[in-house]
Parts: C-alpha cells; structure tokens; sequence
C-alpha cells in the first residue's frame, strides 16, 4: 500500500493540511477524518497544501466534494495550493478550478482568507 500522511497547522483562524504521498481510495479517510475534526472544532477555513503529495485517485478528488457544502455553508472555504502540474491536470480535467481557487502557494491562499 502506497504511503499517506497529513499533518495540520493553525495559522490565526486559518488551518491548513499537508497533503504527503498517494491519496487514493486506501488513504481517503485519513483526509476524511482532517476535515471532521476542523468542521467539530468549528474550523472554516481551510487551505490544503499539495506540496508533497505524489498522487491522487478519483476517491481522493471526492473527499474534497464531500466537504466543500458544509464548509462554506459556515462561510469557510477550502483553498487549494502547492500543486504538481501532475496533479493539477487531473483537477482541471475534472473542472474543479471552476470549483474552487487554486493558488502556486499557501501565503497567497492565506492572504485571500484575510481580504488582502
């Protein structure tokens, strides 16, 4: 089984999750359960940062669908940043850009967060 991992960090009311490995199906609900416990601790505002990750599978892709309605129901969002072209193309090819905003890095996320 390929290797996933996700760490998460506060920045002020800003949470962000590192993405490490292969997110398929196997890994999902390590990144499943990221996005609980924030939407428990009343957490909205989200940015994923793709830095590392190698891979992502169609299973992958749906955890992000699962999330973004209760997210930005509480007027968070999810911000994505840091990816691979690899990676990105699978996003675009799936139209998720129309979805969601995807920034080169994680300040430039963090500072939309903020109105700047």
């Amino acid at each position: 089984m390929a290797e996933f991992s996700t760490s998460v960090r506060e920045n002020g009311d800003i949470s962000i999750i590192n993405l490490k490995g292969f997110l398929d199906a196997h890994t999902a609900p390590t990144l499943e359960s990221n996005f609980t416990q924030l939407i428990n601790d009343s957490k909205f505002k989200i940015v994923v940062n793709f830095e590392n990750l190698a891979y992502i599978s169609s299973a992958g892709l749906g955890v992000f669908m699962a999330y973004i309605e209760s997210i930005r129901d509480n007027k968070g969002d999810i911000k994505l940043t840091n990816m691979s072209d690899k990676v990105f193309n699978i996003f675009d090819l799936l139209g998720f850009p129309l979805l969601y905003e995807i920034y080169k890095n994680e300040e430039e996320a963090i500072k939309k967060f903020s109105g700047s």
